[in-house]
């Protein structure tokens, strides 16, 4: 198992239906020893997801808008295992107005999501590569992404926010590389999350995949991207840092739809 005796650090687990319970699920499959991150309300329905995984888990405090949450983290880590050998950064939240209307969102809203959803992924590494410097064969950060390579519908400022953690990780694994802790995201295909429900026009978005990724697309099994997730957190991936991962079906390869897949069948 490829994340044998590795201690990891899942954030962004809601429900099993999350994209980050897929992440949780696999690594522990594979191996990994885990706990998981949330806060405040949200916490009833982490701990309900952590019960429900091969292996239950603990679920530690984290507010990413929280820098003491940061510290207190790397705290309890430091107690509990005394090093790091992977995090994975699957957290993203914008405001309502900062969806579905690019030009009229408010300034306050734009910070928000950006602070949430891109600055995070460096608070969070920041606060855990004293940890993760010890991990023997060095360690991972891996973060879960959607291409902002271009404009999607109704993502706006969380499109924004997407096309800021991408350089953010690309910086992060510019300074962490010397500290041997390597730094990748993974470029998912839309999933049917609670997170996905709020963004305008996101129907629309898994139809078009249904005609353009080459591999065809199912919104509703995040498994593929887990299993990318784990490799780039193993030793398997040791050669691997400033990376983007597509699990996406293929779609972001074509240039155009491909047509519906009975009408490929018939070809």
């Amino acid at each position: 198992m490829i994340l044998t005796g590795k201690r990891i650090v899942v954030t962004g687990v809601a429900t099993r239906d999350s994209i980050a319970y897929a992440v949780a699920e696999e690594a522990q499959r594979a191996g990994a020893e885990i706990v998981l991150t949330t806060f405040g309300r949200m916490r009833s329905l982490t701990e309900r997801a952590a019960r429900r995984l091969p292996d239950p888990v603990d679920v530690l405090e984290l507010d990413a808008n929280c820098d003491e949450h940061f510290e207190e983290l790397a705290r309890e880590l430091d107690g509990r295992w005394g090093v790091v050998d992977g995090v994975v950064h699957s957290i993203a939240w914008a405001p309502p107005d900062a969806l579905g209307d690019f030009i009229g969102t408010p300034p306050e809203s734009v910070t928000a999501a950006f602070h949430t959803s891109a600055f995070s992924l460096k608070a969070l590494a920041a606060a855990l590569v004293p940890l993760m410097e010890r991990s023997e064969a060095g360690a991972a950060v891996v973060g879960v992404d959607f291409d902002a390579s271009v404009a999607w519908p109704g993502y706006d400022w969380m499109g924004v926010s997407k096309a800021a953690l991408e350089s953010i990780s690309r910086y992060l694994a510019r300074d962490l590389g010397r500290r041997r802790v390597r730094v990748n995201l993974v470029s998912a295909g839309p999933v049917k999350t609670p997170a996905a429900s709020g963004v305008p026009g996101f129907d629309r978005l898994i139809e078009r995949w249904g005609t353009q990724a080459p591999l065809g697309w199912d919104e509703r099994d995040a498994t593929p991207i887990a299993h990318t997730v784990c490799f780039l957190l193993s030793e398997w991936a040791r050669g691997i840092t400033g990376e983007i991962v597509h699990v996406d079906g293929g779609f972001h390869a074509m240039g155009a739809p491909l047509g519906p897949p009975a009408a490929l069948e018939a070809e």
